[in-house]
């Protein structure tokens, strides 16, 4: 096990930070009465608020930092709200809810501002009551898009780890401990084992539920536009909004990490020891916001070890870590999830039902899922599209997993029926375990598991079988 180095940086604070998770709000007017009426009035209501008197402050404070929502006044000494709008709509690749006011308006005015990408347009004098209800619906709207969208990209809507099996509970009771600190965690499993899924479970528990979570897969990142995507610009005039400030108050999750190209790894890490970041030709710090969750599936130990990847990051990162179990070391959860996924794919990709027969569950049950639960998913999904039957049965599930009962993974005990019955008993018994402990790669408390025996009773089974599971050689 590697230690750490003396120099390493300091863990981020442990307690939940709720500013960090509250939303901010930049709001434009130029009249002196009106902003100070609406920080108070805000700020009362649990919002962060900056105020802006002209277009060109507006201009500098939303350069400094990505506001969640803007209060905009339509008439100004500088520059009218309408032509700000359509400034800023114009820059933006992920745009900002903006609520528009004025007390000279006209229907003209409001149409303009809608097609602009305004969310709404609010008369003055301002009504308290709708002002506040108009400002919730607006960031509402806005979470519902983002994870519309993200859904979009993983199809599947699935937000904690499913099960009933003590494994899953204890990440789940696990996760909602870390939820609540505000630590940076670094997460690992196989491929496709539910590292999404833990990451956007441990974010719904934590106080930064309500703000945004962002997914993004780091190998998707290559090195020429890694640190443009993930720490913005403003090189060029227009600001691009990095993902660090499209998480800000919410969870950034950095999957797999381990493919980041190390010039952005020092990049990255100095952003995190400094908690705060300069997009890509910028020259004013921009404050860390966001809570980062890195992840991967690879050994990143072995990476530092190999030069592959900063030791100072990875320590950094492994402030809380979390190994997210293979399907195969949960494997009784196996008919939940299938039920699980068979009513998602039906209800969301309008597949039609199918039922998984008990023996179809069991054969399922003891399949070692080296593709996990995408691997689940993927064979649910092509049973329900290619199959036909109201019913998948084993025959099925065979076919469709590539096996039969005369592959290799079904061999044959060869037993002699000359021996007197105690004799053959033990031949079947020592060649049935050893089988089982080369599958489960030699650990007695899944073969415990997997054949129905209480592990005690099983470890007097082996030792008067003459069994010792260290000797036994795993299966690839």
């Amino acid at each position: 096990m590697m230690q750490p180095p003396e120099s390493a940086a300091p863990a981020p604070p442990q307690q939940s930070d709720t500013s960090a998770a509250t939303p901010y709000i930049l709001v434009v007017d130029d009249e002196p009465d009106i902003r100070q009426l609406l920080q108070e009035i805000l700020e009362d209501e649990g919002y962060e608020i900056a105020v802006a008197e002209d277009g060109e402050t507006a201009r500098q404070l939303h350069r400094q930092r990505r506001p969640d929502l803007i209060l905009l006044d339509i008439w100004m000494p500088d520059i009218d709200g309408i032509t700000l709008l359509k400034e800023w709509k114009d820059d933006e690749q992920l745009g900002t809810p903006v609520i528009m006011m004025s007390g000279h308006g006209t229907v003209e005015t409001a149409v303009e501002a809608t097609r602009l990408g305004a969310y709404d347009f609010i008369e003055k004098p301002i009504s308290l009551a709708k002002l506040l209800l108009t400002i919730e619906h607006a960031l509402e709207t806005d979470k519902l898009q983002r994870e519309n969208q993200g859904l979009r990209r993983h199809s599947l809507e699935v937000h904690e780890p499913i099960g009933k099996s003590a494994v899953m509970q204890n990440l789940r009771d696990q996760l909602r401990r870390i939820a609540e600190h505000d630590s940076w965690v670094l997460m690992h499993g196989e491929p496709g084992c539910g590292i999404h899924i833990a990451a956007h479970y441990l974010h719904d528990a934590s106080t930064r539920r309500d703000r945004p979570f962002i997914d993004v897969n780091v190998s998707g990142l290559n090195s020429d536009n890694a640190a443009h995507e993930l720490f913005g610009s403003e090189k060029t005039g227009p600001i691009y909004y990095g993902l660090l400030e499209q998480a800000s108050g919410g969870t950034l999750l950095l999957y797999d990490i381990a493919d980041m190209d190390t010039a952005t790894q020092a990049r990255l890490y100095s952003a995190l020891d400094a908690q705060s970041f300069y997009r890509t030709g910028g020259t004013q710090p921009v404050e860390l916001r966001a809570r980062i969750i890195a992840a991967s599936h690879h050994d990143l130990e072995q990476r530092v070890a190999d030069g592959l990847f900063r030791k100072d990051l990875f320590y950094l990162l492994n402030v809380v870590p979390v190994r997210v179990p293979a399907l195969r070391e949960h494997r009784e959860d196996v008919p939940e999830l299938l039920n699980f996924f068979t009513n998602q794919l039906v209800d969301l990709e309008k597949l039609p039902y199918r039922k998984f027969t008990m023996a179809a569950q069991n054969r399922l049950r003891n399949y070692d899922w080296p593709g996990n639960l995408r691997e689940l998913t993927n064979l649910i999904q092509r049973l329900l599209i290619v199959g036909s039957g109201h019913e998948i049965d084993i025959d099925e599930i065979d076919a469709a997993l590539g096996e039969s009962d005369t592959t290799s993974s079904k061999r044959e005990v060869q037993v002699n029926y000359d021996l007197p019955l105690r004799e053959a008993r033990e031949q079947f018994e020592r060649d049935y375990l050893e089988y089982q402990l080369r599958k489960a790669r030699g650990s007695v408390g899944k073969v415990a598991q997997a054949v129905g025996l209480e592990r005690t009773h099983l470890y007097r089974k082996l030792r008067a079988l003459g069994i010792d599971p260290k000797n036994i050689s795993h299966d690839g």
